[in-house]
């Protein structure tokens, strides 16, 4: 397994910054995502 250099840590950071728009957008994206599978879970464990 190849570990990210603190190099890479930093320029991830800052694309990361530089696109707070598109970092806020697949944050949530992603969230409603977990959210979605959750709860159909529950849905179905309740049926």
């Amino acid at each position: 397994m190849i570990f990210p250099s603190a190099q890479n840590i930093r320029n991830i950071f800052r694309s990361l910054l530089a696109n707070k728009v598109r970092s806020f957008l697949t944050m949530l994206g992603i969230i409603i995502g977990v959210a979605a599978v959750i709860v159909i879970m529950a849905v179905g464990a309740g049926a």
